[in-house]
């Protein structure tokens, strides 16, 4: 019972994280949403029992993707609109 609350309000977090990351105008915060929404995926996995895919999705969905992403963030030139 209280297995599935957690995994029901993990799956709103991250469905939430996800939309808000779409609506937001500023990249970096667009990308530090996608950082939190693959930050409750990887605990979702755990929740799951399957550790091998929480670790793979800590290291490249949350560290690595978000590394490349603010990078070329960094490296663009903004155009005030």
């Amino acid at each position: 019972m209280i297995s599935s609350v957690i995994f029901i309000l993990l799956s709103i977090v991250m469905l939430v994280t996800a939309v808000i990351s779409l609506y937001f105008r500023d990249l970096l915060a667009s990308v530090v949403s996608y950082s939190v929404m693959s930050l409750v995926l990887t605990v979702m996995f755990f929740h799951l029992d399957a550790p091998d895919v929480a670790i793979a999705e800590a290291g490249i969905g949350a560290a690595l993707t978000v590394c490349i992403f603010v990078i070329a963030i960094k490296l663009t030139r903004r155009r005030e609109e």
